[in-house]
């Protein structure tokens, strides 16, 4: 039954025809649009989903007003801009149905039950949501347990949801690994097959990789958020509110932003093992993902390759411009102690990180970039203990404007930061769709008259 109406509901879509479609960069800009789109506002979701309930949590345990306030602002953001996020994948959806049926119903029938168990856990996360959010003035009061059980369920649903549609992505990416069956559309496969596909070489690590980046750079975007209401803000105590909120986003966006690097290498390296060379009739222009990343062997001078390293740049943007904001934010302390220390880490980090998007990079030797990157994050981890052992004793009000600018700059080079990831990645398989199988390119298939 569920073969038969998958079945009928792709056919149903794939009679419109949009072979004729046009738009700046072709059919792959326009999917590429809407998707990247749909994760600037699912990443903020997921980050603030997750986010909230501890925050909630974290505040009826010390008795801090301001977490719960900023808890509230967290969920109404998510209850606020759901909609257009979700509008934004169902378009995506039926993009890939119009433009390329004959994989999105083969990636539709492979991991049907995976796709099912995700929609059913999207749909207990929206429950957690609405629940959480309009219960807040019952709940929040009378049983603070109960409603911080509302936002973990939002959260530890939503990421659910998010591990699936990772796993199913990167098999896209990994064509599933070397051994991996090639999918088709026809019968649901197996459950065995598509937990298969879903652990496939490069799962754990994009796992790893994207929590903590969910956690990350939205935590840069509610710094940049609290640093522009804090124009708009009329008494002090709101005021005081935004400026914490600013300290707060900063700490958990540089915390989580130290364990990027180290997920990045880890992709990189699974990438590499689970590649996998064309055999004979493969696609002419065709590379390994790997050498596509990296601008080696047949991917040389390919667009991953110059996104990669339009992606370091950022990195090390976000590093030098978290190092500032640390800096400057510490002037809240009373007697500016801990500015002297954040300093020279920041130079440090300035210093190694600019010397490893430089052509010197290579210098003396191969891995002096790679020894860079690290002196890079070793000096920010240093920044960022000096930073919040001094966050005690900061008084909240009246940050300057060069701490909220960057702040703003923060948010924009971490948004850019992690929609470039996402283009980079989908880009290492071009010109597959799902790699190494010659059947699903990324040139829009003609709709079919009728199911494959």
């Amino acid at each position: 039954m569920a073969t038969i109406t998958l079945a009928g509901l792709v056919n149903l879509l794939a009679q419109i025809d949009l072979s004729n479609f046009s738009f700046p960069g072709g059919v792959r800009g326009f999917t590429g649009f809407t998707m990247l789109t749909h994760m600037f506002f699912a990443e903020l979701f997921v980050g603030f989903a997750i986010a909230a309930p501890v925050l909630q949590a974290w505040g009826a345990r010390t008795g801090s007003p301001r977490m719960d306030r900023l808890a509230h602002s967290m969920a109404r953001f998510n209850v606020l801009t759901f909609s257009t996020g979700a509008t934004f994948a169902v378009l995506f959806v039926v993009l890939l149905v119009g433009f390329y049926p004959q994989v999105t119903a083969a990636l539709f029938t492979h991991f049907f039950y995976f796709v099912a168990i995700a929609m059913l856990s999207m749909g207990l996360a929206l429950w957690g949501m609405y629940s959480y959010y309009y219960k807040w003035d019952r709940y929040s009061i009378l049983n603070k347990r109960r409603h911080a059980l509302l936002g973990f369920s939002m959260g530890a649903f939503i990421w659910i949801w998010m591990v699936i549609m990772t796993g199913i992505d990167t098999f896209m990416t990994t064509g599933g690994g070397p051994n991996a069956a090639p999918i088709t559309a026809g019968n649901v496969s197996s459950f065995g097959a598509a937990l298969s596909g879903i652990f496939n070489p490069m799962f754990v690590e994009m796992i790893l990789h994207r929590t903590f980046a969910n956690l990350s750079w939205p935590a840069f975007a509610l710094a940049a958020w609290a640093a522009f209401m804090y124009f708009r803000a009329k008494t002090q105590e709101d005021k005081a509110f935004y400026d914490w909120s600013t300290s707060v986003g900063l700490t958990w966006g540089v915390g989580f932003l130290l364990v990027q690097p180290v997920g990045g290498f880890l992709i990189a390296y699974s990438i590499k093992y689970a590649s996998q060379s064309p055999g004979e009739g493969g696609l002419p222009g065709s590379a390994p993902p790997y050498e596509r990343l990296v601008g080696t062997g047949a991917g040389e001078g390919s667009l991953t390759s110059s996104l990669l390293w339009v992606n370091l740049a950022m990195v090390v943007g976000l590093f030098v411009l978290s190092n500032v904001a640390m800096y400057i934010g510490a002037g809240r302390h009373p007697d500016r102690g801990s500015r002297r220390p954040i300093q020279i880490f920041g130079l440090v980090a300035a210093v190694a990180g600019l010397y490893c998007i430089s052509p010197l990079a290579d210098f003396p030797f191969l891995y002096m970039r790679y020894i860079m990157i690290l002196v890079m994050a070793l000096a920010t981890v240093g920044a960022f203990l000096t930073y919040v052992r001094g966050r005690m004793r900061f008084r909240y009000g009246s940050p300057g404007a060069s701490y909220r600018i960057v702040l703003l700059a923060l948010g924009v080079l971490a948004a850019a930061t992690a929609l470039n990831m996402g283009l980079m990645k989908s880009n290492s398989r071009v010109p597959y769709t799902v790699y190494n199988q010659p059947d699903y390119t990324v040139e829009n298939e003609r709709p079919p008259g009728g199911f494959r």
